[in-house]
Order: structure tokens, then C-alpha cells, then sequence
């Protein structure tokens, strides 16, 4: 018996389940490798979305072109916050000859939560204020020009800043728990003078015109869309003067600042209007075109690099990845973008590689953001930069594949793709992290990719994993 069950044991498993497997299920897994192509483009703008601001100039080294950054903004105020928005005006301390209540000052803060660039590099900044609410009802592009649409109100608000985000005059301590990230930059813009509203009523500074028409018009505090329809538009905060620093702005707030008596005594109060992601912000980015366009035609690499709007389009070999493969699956394609040296030292100080990158079809390029889509691995895939191989992978473009062949001829664009640096946000939960949003890149990124034309180094070339039919 044991002579029986020694002989009858086999060790080859190759035919493992055959029994339970009809044959038209089997199949066998083949590999193959294409070249695929590559070319720089440019977009003339991209969809100003960003949790985001940016202020400033910095000249890019690589294309040689001065990008400058201005931002429009608008201010959030919540519902349930419109009945205590500031203090009971027979509680207020400081009054005129009238009875009106004043306010002690009023100011705009500009908190800098990060920036590239000289710390010590002399700015300038314009502000202004707004005619009208520029108009929430659609998006807008980096092009979009507050100033050339007429939103700029000619008699109200103008006022001039000059700063930089290292203060010499503060302390040592002070401006190492700044550099410490503990405690954010800012510049303050004092809108202390007098102040006269569209119909012609003159206040002491701009906090009271805000002071005064809460207790006469509530209603005009009832949420952000009253609060802009009636009262403050917004501001637009202008690059003027200067170069060699881009602040990116974590928030902008409007202060104004009163007193009021409590229990026979005297008390000093704000009230902060925020910038938040709620209200409308746009950035208007400007740079030169024939520089771009002369940093684009380059044939031995490709570019990424934003704001300027200067992308990678891939073209696939969709046809040749299907050629004798029409009934087979392709469980996998794989493809590896390889980053370059930049073209000089100073690259390396200013101009950050992009963390993430989108790759979407070439047709979808500004609908995607448009529409707030999301990476869904069957036209768009995401991709970040792994520092250590110095590459962006996209493990498993299998779906765009087989969208791309699905959908052949159709367009002039079927077989092409683009990649786009993009800034993500995320969800966690104790079990997965979700991306929640994709917007363009609007920091001062830019990366040189392996590619072009006359590409000098190892092709791109994209792996794909078939089950092929028997």
C-alpha cells in the first residue's frame, strides 16, 4: 500500500485544474514592448482652481521668460454666523457726533504659507477694489484678466504695498519660528484712509463702512453671495514691481478691528472676512509666448511646466499594441517616464519637479478639470515621482488601451494622450486613502522627460501584458 502511494504522487502541477477549466477558457500569457512618442505642447492657460493663490515674478532659467502672478478674491461668510457677525451696536465704545458706531481700523492681510525665490527680494503689490462681484457662474482660466474685463473700480480702493517675506525689522527669534513653519507670513495692507461708498457717503476708514451697514442692512450679511453683492466685490492683488520671489498665499483676510464696553469696561475686537476655497478666487499668470513656444519646439526631451502651460503629449502605438491581438485581453501596459537633468543650477533652487502627474486623453484635456472629474483608469491615470528611480510610472494603462482602440479614427486625437502636473487633495479613513480632487499645478514647477523626435537616449517604450486565447 505504501509502494502504491509513493509511485502514485506526481510533483508536476502544470495541468492543475484542467479538469474544472472548459477549453475554450484556457488561455496563455504573452509579453511584447512598443516605442511610443512623445512631443511638448503648449495651452495657452489652464483652469484657475487651486486651494491656492500666487503673488510675485521670478524669471524661469530654462525658457528665459518673467512668469508674474496677480489673484482676485472674494470673501466667505457663513449663514449661521449673519446674526453675530460683530458685537451689539449699543455695546460699541467708540461713536461719532451722530451716534454712529466707528470702527478703531480695518486692514487686509496676506498670509504666505510658502514661496520660491529671495526671501529678502523687494516686492510690490497694487491693490484694488472691485466694481462688481466678478461673476461665479463658470470657470475661469489663468488668462483671465480682472483688469482688461473692467472689474476694477476706478474712484474706490488703491493702495500701494511694498514688502518682502524676510522682516529685518522683527527679532531673531520671531523670524526663526517663522522660517520654522509654525507660524505663517504675512503682509498687512492698512485700509485706515477715508473711504467713500458708490453713492457718494464718505466713513473714516473702510472698517466702518463695513460696521455701519451690518447694523443698517443684516441682510447684507446674510451669506458670501450678499456679502459681495452689496458690500465688498473683492480685491485684486496686483504684481507691480519686482522680481525673484513667487509667494504661495494660504489665505487672505479682511480685519476690521472695534471696541465695545462690557460690565463698565472697554474691550478690543475683530472680525476676520476669510478667503476660502467656498468663494471665488482666480489666479491671472502672464508670461512670454515666443519663449515657451521656443522652449517647446526642442526635439531631444519634452517638457512639464506650470503655470506656463507647457505639457507632454504621448502618442500611443494603439494599432501596433493590438495587431494580432483583436480576441486576446491586455491585462497590463506599463509605461515609465524618466526625468532629465535640468539645464542649469539655478533650475534646481526654482524650478520644483511636479509631484503628480495626470495622464488624460488629449481630446479631454480641458473638460476634465472643467467638469471636476476624477482619475478613473479608463482615460485618466494618475502617476507621482518616485525620487529614487528619478521616474513617473503608470503601472497599468490597460483601459485606455482598449478605450483608444474602441474608439479609433474617430477624432484626430484618438491615439494621443497628455500629461498634465497636477495638485491633489485626499480623503483618509482608517482603512484607504481616496483622492477627492485634481486641479492644475499652479506652483512654479518644471521637469525635462526623456523623449522627443530626436530622443539621444533609450526609447519610451511601453510593456504589454496579453491573455492570449488558445
Amino acid at each position: 500500500m505504501m509502494t502504491v502511494a509513493i509511485s502514485s504522487c506526481d510533483e508536476d502541477t502544470t495541468t492543475m485544474g484542467n479538469s474544472l477549466t472548459n477549453s475554450v477558457d484556457k488561455f496563455a500569457i504573452v509579453t511584447d514592448t512598443f516605442e511610443v512618442s512623445t512631443r511638448s505642447i503648449i495651452s495657452d492657460s489652464v483652469l484657475s482652481r487651486s486651494a491656492h493663490c500666487y503673488l510675485g515674478r521670478i524669471k524661469d532659467p530654462e525658457a528665459g521668460s518673467y512668469i508674474t502672478s496677480d489673484y482676485m478674491t472674494q470673501f466667505a461668510l457663513l449663514e449661521n454666523e449673519a446674526t453675530f457677525v460683530f458685537a451689539p451696536k449699543d455695546s460699541l465704545a467708540v461713536v461719532d457726533e451722530q451716534g454712529e458706531c466707528l470702527a478703531d481700523s480695518c486692514a487686509l492681510n496676506v498670509v504666505i504659507s510658502s514661496y520660491i525665490g529671495d526671501s529678502l527680494t523687494a516686492m510690490k503689490m497694487t491693490v484694488t477694489e472691485l466694481e462688481t462681484p466678478v461673476k461665479d457662474n463658470q470657470g475661469y482660466y489663468t488668462s483671465f484678466d480682472i483688469e482688461k474685463q473692467g472689474y476694477l473700480r476706478k474712484d474706490g480702493i488703491r493702495k500701494n504695498k511694498v514688502y518682502a517675506i524676510s522682516d529685518l525689522l522683527l527679532s531673531d527669534s520671531v523670524r526663526n519660528m517663522r522660517r520654522s513653519g509654525s507660524y505663517f507670513e504675512y503682509v498687512t495692507i492698512p485700509l485706515n484712509d477715508p473711504y467713500t461708498d458708490k453713492e457718494g457717503k464718505t466713513y473714516n476708514n473702510y472698517g466702518t463702512y463695513l460696521l455701519q451697514n451690518y447694523y443698517k442692512h443684516p441682510e447684507y450679511y446674510k451669506n458670501s453671495f450678499a456679502f459681495a453683492q452689496h458690500l465688498c466685490p473683492g480685491f485684486y492683488f496686483q504684481t507691480t514691481d519686482g522680481l525673484g520671489l513667487m509667494a504661495e498665499i494660504e489665505r487672505t483676510q479682511l480685519v476690521v478691528y472695534y471696541s465695545y464696553r462690557m460690565n463698565g469696561a472697554t474691550y478690543s475686537q475683530s472680525k476676520a472676512f476669510t478667503a476660502t476655497s467656498e468663494v471665488l478666487q482666480t489666479n491671472h499668470f502672464t508670461s512670454n509666448k515666443e519663449n515657451k513656444e521656443r522652449l517647446a519646439s526642442k526635439d531631444d526631451c519634452t517638457y512639464l511646466k506650470t503655470p506656463d502651460g507647457i505639457f507632454t503629449e504621448v502618442t500611443l502605438p494603439i494599432e501596433k499594441i493590438k495587431q494580432g491581438h483583436e480576441n486576446d485581453s491586455i491585462t497590463s501596459a506599463r509605461i515609465t517616464f524618466n526625468r532629465m537633468n535640468d539645464l542649469s543650477e539655478l533650475s534646481d533652487d526654482l524650478l520644483k519637479d511636479p509631484t503628480y502627474l495626470l495622464m488624460i486623453e488629449r481630446d479631454s484635456l480641458y473638460t476634465f478639470f472643467e467638469h471636476r472629474n476624477l482619475p478613473n483608469n479608463i482615460n485618466s491615470y494618475l502617476a507621482s515621482l518616485v525620487s529614487s528611480q528619478n521616474s513617473y510610472t503608470f503601472n497599468n494603462i490597460s483601459g485606455l488601451v482598449n478605450h483608444m482602440y474602441a474608439n479609433r479614427n474617430k477624432s484626430e486625437n484618438w491615439n494621443k494622450a497628455v500629461l498634465v502636473p497636477v495638485d491633489i487633495t485626499t480623503t483618509s479613513s482608517s482603512s484607504s486613502t481616496t483622492t477627492s480632487t485634481v486641479n492644475n499645478e499652479m506652483r512654479v514647477t518644471s521637469v525635462r522627460l526623456v523623449g522627443g523626435s530626436n530622443n539621444r537616449h533609450q526609447p519610451i517604450r511601453i510593456s504589454v501584458v496579453y491573455n492570449k486565447n488558445k
